[in-house]
């Protein structure tokens, strides 16, 4: 996670946003995804308004060249809106006047919807309601970092993939050793680390090393049980999480907390 926290961090520098921003939006989006991760599912807890204010002002800097100070309680996200969906059509692309703004209000909405009752249907409210504002922040920092970094739109979702993928609580890492902090089987403690190394992936030398002494002697076995569930696909020696993959992992809770 870190050396694409690092990419984004140093993309955004490098582009003349200013420091104080950068961090704001980065630290914002991180705490909203290690809390998403925790399943602490409050709307004071995963309701990005700190990541959406950070990100107009971010708009605000790129439009206008200045933006209303982060100590500045005055600050209203209608106001910046409106603002930038004023912008020429000919000057400033639909990114950057419509759809981030736009994108950006519907955090808002949910976030002052409240403990609103969705209809008695057996689906947990926050759970839908968190997980909207967090694939909606993710998709708002790619294009920032599209806009901004001199990468394609593919690069931009890969690195705030990426970034968002590897934010696993349960697994803090010491020395460049990633322990998973709960009692799992092999083949779930294989997918999470696998999730945690998003598109990356990972070596059998190095899953080897990371799991524990009593799984490494089947762990190749293990992993070909996987691939055979198209869980994960293996190139060489390296394995990677599919699509299918990850929804097993997210939807089992493997990477909550015990």
């Amino acid at each position: 996670m870190t050396s694409n926290l690092d990419l984004v961090r140093k993309g955004f520098i490098d582009a003349g946003v200013p420091s104080a921003l950068t961090e704001e939006l980065l630290e914002s989006f991180s705490e909203s995804k290690r809390r998403f991760y925790l399943s602490d599912l409050r709307p004071s807890a995963v309701e990005g308004g700190r990541f959406s204010e950070a990100a107009l002002r971010v708009l605000e800097w790129t439009a206008f060249g200045q933006f209303t100070p982060l100590s500045d309680n005055k600050f209203t996200a209608e106001t910046v809106i409106n603002k930038l969906g004023a912008l020429p059509a000919n000057q400033h692309s639909d990114s950057l006047r419509l759809h981030i703004p736009r994108t950006i209000l519907l955090i808002y909405d949910i976030r002052n919807k409240g403990d609103t009752a969705h209809l008695t249907d057996g689906i947990d409210p926050n759970f839908q309601d968190a997980t909207l504002v967090v694939r909606n922040m993710e998709w708002i920092l790619a294009e920032l970092v599209r806009l901004h970094h001199t990468v394609s739109a593919n690069e931009a979702h890969r690195l705030i993939t990426d970034l968002a993928s590897k934010e696993v609580p349960m697994i803090p890492v010491f020395d460049g050793f990633p322990r998973l902090l709960k009692a799992v089987a092999a083949s779930d403690h294989s997918l999470v680390l696998l999730y945690w190394r998003g598109s990356e992936g990972a070596d059998l030398s190095d899953l080897v090393k990371w799991v524990k002494p009593k799984m490494r002697a089947n762990l190749k076995r293990t992993l070909g049980s996987l691939d055979t569930k198209n869980l994960v696909h293996c190139t060489d020696s390296k394995y990677q999480l599919t699509i299918k993959g990850e929804q097993l992992v997210e939807s089992r809770g493997l990477i909550a907390p015990v």
